[in-house]
């Protein structure tokens, strides 16, 4: 039986089954949870550097400590297994196994995830891994970082190298958690390490964290035993037209086209798209693009991971017509290069902690244009931060949460009976984490963290979570 064909159309008044080999998991990544920065030989990423200096991060908080995952890797398993999860999502820290990035492996820092591969195992529980979600080693941030496109084949290196060591144990692969952020977030408009606002460096970056994926495919094919799925992350961008005109139309087609298909266009299609060449021309010449690198970077994958939070409203940029617009997009900019013409708008309603707007159907409508390309998809990031509130009976019940994940995974539901090949969903987070600029004041968990005692409560989403895998099925709305 297929997964389109196990799959039945969704009733917020019924109890919907998901196909039998779907993969519920949860994700997290090593900055944000692991803490133990300097021990055991690790030495500093960019965002050790980013996260010091004042004024870059909410509260002058970093990821020293964060939630100790480093020390406390076994009891974060056991709450796992408890929860039922199938799959856990993590990321390897690059210094943490090459020091300074290039060079000899760490014995300690290679052993440690050696050690929280065999655990998961033993608990049953499939691990996924992530070769890079952000934390590139300083040193090689110094000497240029993403601009330099030795950096690319550094990661294929360090790719090979983790592949070599756990390739045996582990069944899933990802060269790069959200490339887009990566680039446009850290060298685009700097609220991320390493902290640069310049348009041209971030499509510069955009190649190399590409070229960096394609390098990095070819090392773990060569590396890995057979049967083995290599993935990428991405997070697409679903940009709707604030009215349905041809002008409001064109400026959601360019902030899509550099959300989502600057980056599945070359990976599946081995070419940048035309239009997206044509509006950034006046920003960078794309020289960085060398023969040959396209070929690379469409180098096959098994699956596509989707993270998805939620969609955009877009419009012509009117400056007449501007109300509530987010500041920083309107204009093209930085992090918008070539869109000029181009303007943002909040979708009136329900919003996260982040403020963020709710709107699940986002979701479906983003999953059925990603399966036009043909690949197995996976939900590796989705879920929300609220303001959570410990009751008096010391437990947190979230219901705005729970509320989010239903609607999310009915919108995913939905999606399969539509036909969309859709292996897997993983909630972020597992538990609350560092949440990068926001530092520790946005909780995305379904496990909460007392930062201070380093204890561990399971949310309602978190039982509510445990319930659908338990079920392979959603309940009723709540």
């Amino acid at each position: 039986m297929t997964s389109v064909e196990s799959a039945k159309p969704s009733s917020m008044h019924e109890r919907l089954a998901f196909p039998p080999a779907f993969v519920w998991g949860a994700a997290t990544a090593a900055y944000q949870i692991e803490g133990a920065a300097a021990e055991d030989g690790r030495t500093p990423s960019m965002w050790d550097v980013f996260s010091h200096t004042p004024g870059k991060v909410a509260n002058g908080d970093t990821g020293d400590v964060a939630a100790d995952h480093y020390h406390r890797y076994r009891d974060d398993v056991a709450l796992m297994s408890t929860l039922g999860i199938a799959a856990y999502r993590f990321s390897v820290s690059w210094p943490r196994v090459i020091p300074g990035g290039v060079g000899a492996i760490n014995p300690k820092g290679i052993d440690f995830y050696s050690r929280l591969v065999d655990e998961l195992l033993a608990a049953g529980i499939a691990p996924t891994l992530t070769l890079y979600h952000w934390d590139l080693p300083a040193e090689l941030e110094a000497a240029g970082g993403w601009l330099n496109r030795d950096t690319a084949y550094r990661f294929a290196d360090y790719a090979g190298i983790v592949a070599a060591q756990l390739g045996d144990r582990v069944p899933t692969w990802t060269t790069l958690n959200e490339p887009w952020c990566s680039a446009f977030l850290g060298y685009g408009l700097g609220d991320h390490a390493p902290g640069h606002s310049d348009a041209a460096e971030a499509l510069t970056a955009a190649h190399h964290l590409l070229l960096a994926h394609g390098l990095g495919v070819q090392q773990l094919r060569s590396t890995l035993p057979a049967g083995t799925s290599v993935s990428i992350t991405l997070n697409p961008g679903l940009p709707r037209p604030i009215a349905d005109t041809p002008e409001d139309r064109a400026a959601a087609d360019k902030i899509y086209g550099l959300q989502t298909r600057m980056w599945t266009d070359p990976i599946f299609r081995g070419a940048y798209p035309a239009d997206v060449l044509a509006f950034t021309s006046g920003v960078t010449d794309w020289s960085f693009v060398q023969d040959g690198d396209l070929d690379i970077i469409s180098a096959p994958i098994d699956v596509l991971g989707v993270n998805f939070y939620n969609p955009g409203l877009v419009g012509h940029n009117d400056a007449s017509a501007v109300t509530g617009d987010h500041v920083r997009g309107v204009g093209g900019g930085p992090l918008w290069p070539g869109c000029e013409d181009v303007r943002f708008a909040d979708i009136p309603g329900e919003h996260t902690a982040m403020g963020w707007p709710v709107d699940a159907s986002g979701l479906h409508e983003l999953l059925l244009r990603l399966n036009a390309y043909g690949v197995p998809l996976v939900i590796t990031e989705n879920g929300a931060a609220y303001d959570d509130v410990v009751s008096p009976d010391g437990q947190v019940h979230d219901a705005d949460r729970v509320s989010y994940l239903w609607r999310h995974l009915e919108a995913a539901h939905r999606a399969i009976a539509d036909g969309v090949d859709l292996r897997g969903y993983y909630v972020w987070s597992l538990m609350d984490n560092f949440e990068w600029a926001w530092g520790y004041d946005k909780r995305f968990g379904v496990v909460r963290v007392d930062f201070e005692t380093q204890e561990r409560t399971v949310k309602d989403s978190g039982h509510f979570y445990q319930q659908v895998v338990a079920e392979n099925a959603l309940p009723p709305q709540p």
